[in-house]
């Protein structure tokens, strides 16, 4: 029997997909995996059927369609400076074109946009899940670093399919007259220039972050004491909502600090030490976190032991503002007998969460403003400075959390796990200008929320929606106050992937490269992120197995209306829209709706927009701003009858608002695992209060 070209085709396509998968399983299971290719996709095609293999794996399998119609295929490849950039275009003579077809990609692939769209308002956007956002244009792989695009201005679909092992796949629909698909591999470290990015030897932390920071509450003053009924506070009001970590800042240790006993053994305000504090905070559902700083300040021992630190031309310690002596990575000595004995001695007392402060100075007043010492040695300046900060992570381990601190730290990629990417103080600008970083390269820290009455509501509202750290820095009496309201809700933050592989403020990320030529880290640089609010809306889709919803932060009144197309939406719909902080429901909309003026007891709003089915369904909870993103599981409408499963927290009423079209009439609510302490109706809303003593899983049943 005779194989025909089509047949030679599906066997190649089987073969492929079967080393693909192969491949991934292997992938996963080895600790170092191997750098993807510096190259572009092969592209297999027969007749209307065509396949993109990049390395040994498949990308893309699909069909073009055009009726009867005849098209042009063409491809183009630049290639410049190791930068590529493949384009295949499809164009039709007559009518429009549709390609069909699947994208294979690793489980840490996400789809998104990759280039910044034409019109509409500027949106921060991210995803709990998959995202289903007709925004979205393109899906990037995080584990080989490629995004694989749809130019402008066809139309595009991505819907994410069921998961395979370690693997994603999405089916991709693409309309127009023209079809231009764009391969980008190296994608954030070629394209984007961010050489230390290399996703393929390590995952960023996906535990929720979130805790309470020392530093605005005390500063320099703290106390064992304080510290101690700070935990007792922190375990009573908030770890039941997800508060995990207590972080001490500035203040505990010896001064002039620099030697490891100055840091392991603290000042006369902390009698008990480090090791029975650690414990004390863990006794109280706690994780310990700790402050330190690779500044040296013992001028006596740098003058005395000159080889550990860097030397200026007069052959004495260097010296810098804010980083003290500077202390020489390139040396193992100095790594071997000031770094490693302080983290690993931090460490065995218990701390699990490590701010490492004085990154910038180090840098900056530290290697950059001593560079002659490193070329006269002919070492590597940006590597000696790695070694410092790798030589911390070995000592705390993989296990527990590492901040960069202060300043965007591009270098230190792959190393750390968060970055504090602006100056001291809550900083809105940075959630926009660094939004393509955060749960990428590592996690954003937009730094300490202050629940004050003017920022209580929005700084913990943007940081939750955007997936960030998440640090309070009160004084614990605030927290028996209804300023802890927000906190509560806002708790814990969720692992979000970003809905753009671009800065929607790219002002900061593309002067990066100025950090090389950095001489002073005082005060906030061309490249930190800045204190100046340029987007205003902040969109966090969240998708479950039973549903899919968004929910929309709003911080500014610039918008007057917003079109549900320009969220990501589909139009022909109706949607439901309702104010989280408020708990109203603002109608049913089609198009667009005007979400009105905020409200300055919040100064900020939060709209979880729904689907409006024609059957009674759940609009929000009151336990989460993710309207039931956290807390639902398993709801299901069957049998005229609405059910699910909600987590609840000891002794905080949890609501469930239910929208009850006309011709359903409520016959009654039961539950188990909570008592349900009261219903009521509010229009077309019926609100349903369950209670339980102690933190539970309830099943609750509506029946109509």
């Amino acid at each position: 029997m005779k194989t025909t070209r089509s047949q030679i085709f599906l066997l190649s396509v089987v073969f492929t997909l079967f080393i693909y998968h192969s491949t991934l399983a292997n992938l996963r299971n080895t600790e170092t995996k191997n750098p993807p290719p510096n190259e572009p996709v092969k592209i297999l095609r027969d007749g209307k059927e065509i396949i993109f293999i990049y390395g040994n794996q498949t990308i893309l399998k699909a069909e073009i369609e055009n009726g009867d119609g005849e098209f042009n295929f063409n491809t183009i490849m630049d290639k410049k400076n190791g930068v590529i950039n493949q384009v295949a275009k499809w164009t039709s003579r007559s009518t429009s074109l549709k390609l069909t077809g699947y994208i294979y990609a690793s489980e840490e692939s996400f789809p998104c946009e990759s280039d910044r769209k034409r019109s509409g308002p500027d949106i921060v956007r991210h995803s709990v899940g998959l995202s289903r956002s007709l925004l979205n244009r393109a899906v990037y792989d995080r584990q080989s670093d490629w995004a694989l695009s749809v130019d402008f201005p066809s139309n595009v679909e991505i819907v994410p399919q069921n998961r395979e092992q370690n693997s994603n796949i999405f089916k991709i629909t693409i309309t127009g007259r023209d079809i231009i698909l764009r391969f980008r591999p190296y994608f954030y470290h070629n394209h984007r220039g961010f050489k230390f990015f290399e996703p393929w030897v390590y995952r960023v932390w996906q535990k929720p972050v979130a805790g309470w920071c020392s530093w605005f509450a005390y500063f320099q003053n703290i106390t064992e004491k304080d510290i101690r009924h700070t935990a007792d506070v922190l375990s009573d009001v908030l770890t039941p909502f997800g508060l995990t970590y207590l972080q001490i800042d500035d203040g505990y240790q010896q001064n002039p600090a620099g030697l490891p006993e100055t840091w392991l053994n603290p000042n006369e305000k902390f009698p008990s030490g480090l090791k029975n504090l650690s414990n004390y905070i863990s006794e109280r559902g706690l994780k310990p976190g700790i402050w330190t700083y690779t500044s040296f300040h013992q001028k006596e021992f740098a003058l005395a032991n000159k080889q550990y630190f860097v030397l200026n031309e007069q052959g004495q310690p260097a010296y810098g503002n804010w980083v003290g002596y500077v202390m020489d990575g390139s040396n193992p000595a100095t790594l071997d007998d000031i770094i490693r004995p302080l983290y690993r001695g931090l460490r065995s007392q218990g701390w699990q969460y490590f701010k490492v402060d004085a990154l910038r100075h180090l840098r900056f007043e530290g290697y950059n403003s001593y560079s002659q010492y490193f070329q006269n040695r002919n070492i590597d300046l940006v590597e000696s400075y790695r070694h410092v900060v790798k030589t911390i992570r070995d000592e705390i381990d993989e296990d527990n959390f590492m901040l960069g601190c202060w300043g965007i730290r591009p270098e230190l990629m792959g190393i750390i796990d968060g970055c504090r990417i602006g100056g001291d103080g809550f900083g809105y600008a940075g959630l926009a200008q660094y939004n393509s970083f955060n749960n990428v390269i590592w996690q954003n820290d937009p730094d300490h929320i202050e629940l004050s009455l003017e920022e209580a509501w929005r700084s913990s509202m943007v940081t939750s929606l955007t997936g960030s750290l998440f640090m309070l820095t009160d004084k614990p009496e605030v927290y028996r106050t209804e300023l802890v309201e927000p906190a509560k809700r806002c708790l814990p933050v969720l692992f979000t992937v970003p809905g753009q592989i671009f800065d929607v403020d790219p002002s900061r990320s593309d002067a990066l490269h100025l950090v090389d030529s950095e001489t002073s880290g005082d005060g906030i640089r061309f490249f930190d992120a800045d204190r100046t609010t340029r987007c205003f809306l902040y969109l966090l889709e969240i998708n479950k197995p039973f549903e899919n919803w968004m929910v929309l932060g709003r911080t500014g009144s610039e918008t007057a209306s917003l079109r549900f197309e320009e969220l990501g939406l589909p139009g022909g719909k109706e949607y439901f829209v309702f104010e989280f902080w408020s708990k109203k429901l603002l109608g049913s909309f089609a198009g667009d709706f005007y979400p009105g003026d905020i409200d300055p007891k919040f100064n900020c709003q939060l709209f979880c927009i729904r689907e409006r089915k024609s059957y009674p369904q759940i609009i929000a909870t009151n336990r989460h701003i993710t309207c039931g993103g956290f807390d639902l599981n398993e709801v299901l409408w069957q049998d005229s009858i609405l059910s699910g499963e909600s987590k609840l927290v000891g002794n905080d009423t949890y609501s469930i608002y239910v929208t009850e079209p006309a011709g359903f009439d409520f016959q009654n609510v039961t539950c188990k695992g909570a008592k349900v302490v009261n219903v009521q109706k509010q229009g077309i809303i019926r609100i349903i209060h369950l209670k339980s003593d102690k933190n539970t899983q309830a099943q609750w049943r509506v029946q109509y």
